[in-house]
């Protein structure tokens, strides 16, 4: 028994760092997936990691507590940057739809609870997949993984009051509102036109109702040309996935005072 409490002590602020991650980062924090499963995949991935590194063992006090307080807030700050990345397929969705008229029409998310525009929840479904078809959600969980190389498990405090953490966190948020932008920039470029020469239509032909017809052009049109570049959406979504990993190290490294 003296012997598992060191153990113990090791393996529970893993665990804390591991379970924070799966908390708030996509994918793992759906609500659709059982918290048991959670939990016990958590519990395992940290059992694994255990094995890992050559940690000596800690007395339980309250420098102790404080660790284990670090390790929660660590694990968030990953999962988070994460859903940050991942939030600008939404964002663009939010752009197509308010073009296209689905604007009024927001769903609820079953996976997160939140609300969510259409094409923002097809693009994220979309994502997903193609994160799975890559092996991204390896990548996120060999992100958890060599967090210790830049924040190791007995440091006390990471660096957040640092000035290159604030600069770290907008230039992220930059990126995002950048990649969005691209993301809908072919479809609302297009469906502008297509506004532009319905008012010329209706300037012309006073006869003619357009904001009858106009509502179902726009939405052929929308759908149209997001088929066309639907490849390019894949790749963007690629580009998405590899800014998220990278923005994991550069949180990381940036916490850890690297």
């Amino acid at each position: 028994m003296t012997e598992l409490i060191p153990k113990i002590s090791v393996l529970l602020l893993i665990f804390v760092r591991v379970g924070a991650f799966f908390v708030s980062v996509p994918l793992f924090s759906y609500r659709t997936i059982p918290p048991q499963l959670k939990i016990g995949f958590a519990l395992v991935l940290s059992w694994m990691m255990y094995y890992t590194f050559s940690i000596e063992a800690f007395t339980i006090n309250g420098e102790y507590i404080l660790l284990i307080i670090k390790e929660a807030v660590v694990g968030l700050t990953l999962g988070l940057a994460v859903y940050i990345v991942f939030s600008a397929v939404q964002i663009a969705g939010g752009f197509i739809d308010f073009q296209m008229g689905f604007a009024m029409a927001n769903i609820v998310d079953p996976q997160t609870g939140a609300q969510s525009p259409l094409m923002g929840q097809f693009f994220n479904f979309l994502l997903l997949l193609v994160l799975l078809a890559i092996n991204g959600h390896h990548l996120i969980m060999d992100g958890i993984f060599y967090s210790y190389q830049f924040m190791p498990i007995d440091q006390l405090f990471p660096h957040f009051g640092d000035e290159k953490f604030v600069e770290t966190i907008m230039k992220l948020f930059a990126a995002v509102f950048a990649i969005a932008f691209q993301m809908s920039a072919p479809i609302v470029a297009t469906l502008f036109l297509v506004t532009v020469a319905l008012g010329i239509t209706g300037k012309t032909v006073p006869q003619l109702n357009i904001f009858v017809v106009g509502f179902p052009i726009k939405i052929a049109i929308g759908f149209i040309v997001l088929v066309i570049m639907m490849a390019v959406m894949v790749e963007v979504m690629e580009s998405v996935i590899e800014m998220a990993i990278i923005a994991m190290r550069n949180v990381m490294a940036v916490l850890g005072g690297g």
